[in-house]
Parts: structure tokens; C-alpha cells; sequence
């Protein structure tokens, strides 16, 4: 199609983090761009992870810090095991700048302005209904019952990829490498939430958890501090929920009441509830990441990773949208995307990361007889009832045999060799 019968050079469909950054980094180089967005405001449908590591927001915007609605620096990570009335927690506290709390709903309608303060237009309560394909190419959208015209369409649509489905530009994704999340955000005072948490000025905790949380299921749960909130909430495998006699908000609710959480949330005020899908299915559950006339950045092209220490889905789509903007501001043909992806050090991970959903699924005892085992065995160490103490070389073995040796020993290397 002639440029002149183009409205735009491209429209990117979708205001989270990945759309807005794709519409930040076209707008300065002045490329023509309309972004859409379903919700009223960017990040009204957003709730995933609750943090951002910032390194990709850095090379975005240099002086973020600034004006950025960030919630807490991340100074403390803290993992637990769980199970019944007990917890077995690896506590880090640290001053490494490189990760914050923050909420969507602020941080998004903040990177949005930025991307329309560089010249992009950017449009919310837009939904789009459908791609405008035509011989094979992807050339436009329509939006309430209008026509819009692009020479490229960029997908940031999220886990939810109904357009690009419909379009046959991707399959359904199998329940296997998708999970469901449940969040609450709960309010509590400044003040009670640095003291509760041990925290000083802008000092925050990311908290992750297994086992209980999700009743031995592949997933677990997770808690942010931030400003004057708390964002708490439970991850589950799809496919992990299909023989779960417990829905997961229960599960939610479950884990609230477990000795090791239910303090830490005393007095606090629900504030909003939601739920979102999360693509974990990693390297072997990417769509095709573009086409005649379009790309998928973000969640929308399957770019999320939980490797149990930490979950990242933020920056990564920032960096893929970074490089969709990228080749388009070069004036490549979409095409060249994967080629610009695979020499990132966002594909170099994704790669070390492959195996990884693959082993958590074929590995339950990581969320079902490892944190019994961590209680069992440490339970025994601190128990004082008058008898001599087993010695810990016994006390080790002991358990060991319970679960196991050969499962022990293929599950530890299976899980060293997929990190």
C-alpha cells in the first residue's frame, strides 16, 4: 500500500510497558506512531509482578529516578519454604540498585506520557478488534468499526493474544506453559509497614514463596512492599490447576492465614483485587516473533521468566520492544527482529533458561516434599527434649532416604543444569 494511503507508520496495539517503550523510542526518531489501548488508562489491566528490575529502564530513560513513580528500592529478598505451620526462609539484604517495587497503575500512565511527550499518539478506552490483513500482510487495524492503516503493526496485547490468534499469526498457547495469578494490593500505613518489614526510607522487600502457598503445585506466592502498600498474591501453573481440588483464590486465602504471613498483614485494608494471565513456558513456547507487517513484543511474544529466585517480565519487555523500535527506526523489514533479538543479552537468557518451566513440571517435590523435608530436618536440629541430639550427618541421610536418593540426586541435577 502507498505510504500516502498510510494514516501512520505504525500502530502499536497495546499500553503496557512494552507498547509504551516501542511508542517512546519511534516517537523520537520521529516515526509517525498511534498507540492504542483498551483500558481507560494504561495499566488499568495490569497487576503482573509488582517489580521492575531497571536496568532496561536506565538505558530507556537515563534519569528515570527522577519523576519515575517507583515505589521502594529492593534491598531485601527473602525465599521461603513452606509448609503446614512452618517456614524455612533465606534472608539477603543488600544495596544493590538494581530492581524496584512499583504498581502498574501508576507506572504505566507515567511511561505513557513520556511516550507522548516525544510525539506519539497514544489513545485509551481503543479497542481494537481485529488486524487488517491483506494478500498475506498484516497492514492496519479496526477499531471500533474504523479502519486504521500502518505499515507496521506492532502486538503488545499482553498474555492474552486474542488478536494475533485470530489472525492466525499464532496458536493458542498450551495450558503447560501458562499461569494464572491472583493479587491483592493491601494498604498499610508508612510508618507500620517500615517497621513491620524492618525497612528505612525507601528500603523495600520482595518476598517469594513455596510450597503452601500454592498447595504443592508447580508456582508459588509472592510479596512487595511499597510505599504505603503491600501487593500479595499466588501464581499457579494452568496445567498444575486442572487436578487442584482448590481454586486458586482459596488458595490466595490459605496462604494468608499461614502462620508465617498472616502477622505481616495484620491491619491491612484491601484496596484492589485482580487477576492476570503469565506466559512461563520460556524459550520453547515463543510464537513466531513477526511477519509481513508485524512484530510481538512483550508478554504478547511469550517473553516472561520465574526461575524461583526471581521473576522477570518487565524488563525483558522492555528490551524486546526496544529492539522491535530499533529495527524499525533502521527502516528494516520486520523480519530482521528475531536476527536483532538473538544477539541481545535478552535472548542470551532466555536461552541459558530453556529447560527450565520444562524440569519445574516434571519436578513436583521441589513444591511438595522439599519444604516438608527443610522443616522436617530443621525441625529436629532446634528441637531440645533431654534426649542426645542426632548428629546432622544422620539427621541428613535420614531424610534423604525418605525422599529418595535417586529422586534427590536426578532432581538436583536436573534443576542445576537448567540454571
Amino acid at each position: 500500500m502507498p505510504m500516502e494511503q498510510l494514516g501512520f507508520e505504525t500502530i502499536i496495539v497495546g499500553g503496557g510497558i512494552a507498547g509504551c517503550t516501542a511508542a517512546l523510542l519511534l516517537a523520537r526518531a520521529g516515526i509517525n506512531t498511534l498507540l492504542l489501548e483498551r483500558g481507560s488508562q494504561a495499566g488499568s489491566k495490569n497487576i503482573s509482578g509488582g517489580r521492575l528490575y531497571t536496568h532496561a529502564l536506565a538505558q530507556l530513560i537515563p534519569d528515570f529516578a527522577a519523576t519515575a513513580p517507583l515505589e521502594r528500592h529492593i534491598t531485601q529478598e527473602k525465599l521461603s519454604l513452606i509448609n503446614g505451620d512452618s517456614a524455612v526462609t533465606l534472608d539477603y539484604r543488600h544495596t544493590l540498585p538494581c530492581s524496584h517495587s512499583l504498581l502498574r497503575a501508576r507506572f504505566d500512565p507515567w511511561l505513557m506520557e513520556q511516550a507522548q511527550a516525544a510525539g506519539a499518539q497514544c489513545l485509551t478506552g481503543a479497542l481494537v478488534d481485529e488486524l487488517i490483513v491483506r494478500q498475506g500482510r498484516v497492514v492496519g487495524v479496526m477499531a471500533a468499526g474504523e479502519a486504521l492503516f500502518a505499515k507496521t503493526v506492532i502486538l503488545a496485547e499482553g498474555a492474552n493474544t486474542l488478536l494475533s490468534e485470530h489472525a492466525g499469526l499464532q496458536a493458542k498457547p498450551a495450558i503447560s506453559t501458562m499461569a494464572i495469578g491472583v493479587k491483592e494490593v493491601l494498604a498499610l500505613p508508612r510508618e507500620r509497614l517500615e517497621e513491620r518489614f524492618l525497612l528505612e526510607n525507601d528500603q523495600g522487600c520482595a518476598w517469594l514463596f513455596a510450597g503452601q502457598p500454592t498447595q504443592g503445585k508447580v508456582g508459588g506466592g509472592f510479596l512487595y512492599t511499597n510505599r504505603d502498600s503491600l501487593s500479595l498474591g499466588v501464581v499457579c501453573n494452568l496445567s498444575s490447576l486442572t487436578d487442584s481440588k482448590i481454586a486458586l483464590p482459596q488458595m490466595l486465602q490459605q496462604f494468608k492465614q499461614h502462620p508465617a504471613v498472616q502477622p505481616l498483614l495484620k491491619n491491612t485494608e484491601l484496596r484492589e483485587y485482580s487477576a492476570h494471565l503469565i506466559p512461563e513456558g520460556g524459550a520453547h513456547s515463543m510464537p513466531p516473533l513477526c511477519g509481513p507487517g508485524y512484530l510481538l513484543v512483550g508478554d504478547a511474544a511469550r517473553l516472561c521468566i520465574n526461575t524461583g529466585h526471581t521473576v522477570r517480565g518487565m524488563d525483558l519487555a522492555m528490551l524486546s520492544a526496544q529492539t522491535a523500535a530499533e529495527t524499525l527506526i533502521a527502516g528494516q523489514e520486520p523480519l530482521h527482529y528475531p536476527r536483532r533479538l538473538q544477539q541481545s543479552a535478552l535472548w542470551a537468557l532466555i536461552q541459558q533458561y530453556r529447560r527450565l518451566p520444562e524440569v519445574m513440571l516434571q519436578s513436583p517435590h521441589w513444591f511438595t516434599r522439599y519444604p516438608q523435608l527443610a522443616a522436617a530436618v530443621l525441625q529436629e536440629m532446634f528441637e531440645v527434649n533431654g534426649s542426645a541430639p542426632t548428629p546432622l550427618r544422620k539427621l541428613l541421610w535420614r531424610h534423604a532416604r525418605r525422599i529418595g536418593l535417586r529422586q534427590l540426586l536426578k532432581d538436583t541435577v536436573n534443576g542445576m543444569r537448567s540454571l
